[in-house]
Parts: C-alpha cells; structure tokens; sequence
C-alpha cells in the first residue's frame, strides 16, 4: 500500500476483511481502544489525555535515557495515540511520523485526542513494512507498537523488516520493539533482532511479565555507563520526568547488570 493522504477528497476506505475493527470503550474517566472484547490497545485519561497509562508505554520511553534529544521519531502503529502524544507534548523538538495501516484506527484520532497534522506530526495511512523497505538513514528512533487481534504482523516481525529498520535508523539511532513475553515465537524475535543489530540491544519485562521492550542501536550508544544514573536530561520536562521515573529506574536495574 503507498502513502495515501487523508482529506475530504480522499476518504479513506475500509479496513481489509482480515483486519478486527477498532472500537472505543469509555468507562468513567478512562477511554480504551479494542480490536477484541479481551484485548485493550490502547487507554486514555480523558482528564489527562498526554498521560502514558499503561506501563509497558512508559517502557518505551527508555530510550531518552540515551537519546534524549531525537529530530525525527518514527512509529508504527498509531492505536490510541498514546507514545505519539506524549512525544508530541514534551519533546518539542521532535518532528514525529505516524505509520498505520488500518484506516479504521486512523479514523477514531480524534476520539483519541490525537494532534492534527502539522509541521512535526504527521499519520501516514500506509504499510510499514513497504513503507520502510524505501526509508535510509531517516530516523533517530523508530517505534514498533504494531499489533492486531492476535499478535504482531508477519511482515512486521521478520528478519528483512528489521533490516530494513537498521538501515532506516540515523548512525546511534534507537530501535524500541514492543513484544509479549509469551508469544511461542518471542524468541526467534529476539534472534532476527540480533542478527540485524547485533549486541548493540537489550531487553527490558514490565512488573506483569506480559510485554518485553526491546531497545536496539545502530551504533553503540546503549553501552553509555552515564544512563544507569537516571540523570534527568535538560531537554526533557520535570513532569514528564516524573511520569516515567519509576519505570526507568527498572531499565536503570537491567543496564547495571549487564
């Protein structure tokens, strides 16, 4: 699928059949995105809709411990909103893309709070994995938080897809990857990782043992002893500081014993 701009002129077609459609569910204060009764993709604070609520989000957010000041943030995967939102809001200085392939999800932005398009956010209605496949030395992080009713893609978990996110990273540019821990294939994940990152990478389980964030370089900036010290950056905010700290004191934990 090419990159197809969302206007009025341009109405964005339906979902392919395979797909589960989203939907919203709204319980007091607290939104959630679907694709299964089961499942929740994404969730949102009405009264703080900028809030990373779920853990494994906050997870993601590690790699401002060695990259604090990114140009461009790649993400695939728009859901709710959440990481594309929270980097919006306090990394000003960041110009961020939004790849989602599922026009359906696309739809429900505003629902979800989600910024317009602009300068510096732009949601491009596209396969990530064709998508890549053409981008070189574009992104200083890449995001992979893309699932649907049952898993991640086949295309966006192969040994070529990941290639194609080392050769689209920025030298000492961040590869974060949203995992769960007990998918029978995780580990062939890892593996297909590492062979296109090499060491340069680690892994990081949230409390509940449900989602492993793996942070992978194309370079070696992940073996800088300074980001164990949980040192907050200059370029990130006292109050989205305070909003990951617990969690990064958990990948400060993993780095000290690597």
């Amino acid at each position: 699928m090419s990159d197809v701009p969302i206007s009025a002129d341009n109405p964005l077609p339906e979902p392919p059949p395979s797909l589960h459609r989203p939907f919203v569910q709204n319980s007091g204060t607290r939104r959630t995105l679907h694709f299964t009764q089961q499942e929740i993709q994404s969730s949102m604070s009405v009264l703080n809709p900028d809030a990373l609520e779920i853990e494994y989000t906050r997870m993601m957010m590690g790699f401002v411990l060695f990259k604090p000041e990114p140009a461009h943030i790649l993400m695939v995967g728009l859901g709710g909103g959440s990481l594309p939102k929270f980097c919006h809001r306090y990394l000003a200085a960041a110009r961020i893309s939004v790849v989602e392939i599922d026009p359906a999800v696309i739809a429900l932005r505003d629902a979800f709070m989600v910024p317009p398009d602009s300068d510096r956010f732009q949601v491009i209605h596209a396969d990530a994995a064709e998508h890549l496949r053409g981008v070189s030395d574009q992104a200083d992080v890449i995001f992979l938080d893309g699932f649907v009713a049952g898993g991640i893609p086949d295309a966006l978990c192969s040994a070529e897809f990941y290639a194609d996110c080392h050769r689209a990273l920025r030298d000492d540019g961040i590869l974060v990857i949203n995992f769960h821990v007990n998918h029978p294939n995780h580990h062939d994940y890892l593996d297909r990782v590492r062979a296109a990152f090499g060491s340069s990478m680690f892994e990081v389980v949230d409390e509940d043992m449900t989602n492993s964030i793996v942070f992978a370089c194309k370079g070696n900036l992940l073996d800088d002893p300074a980001a164990a010290q949980l040192t907050r950056p200059a370029s990130i905010p006292k109050d989205a500081w305070r909003q990951l700290m617990p969690t990064l004191r958990v990948i400060g934990a993993t780095l000290e014993l690597r």
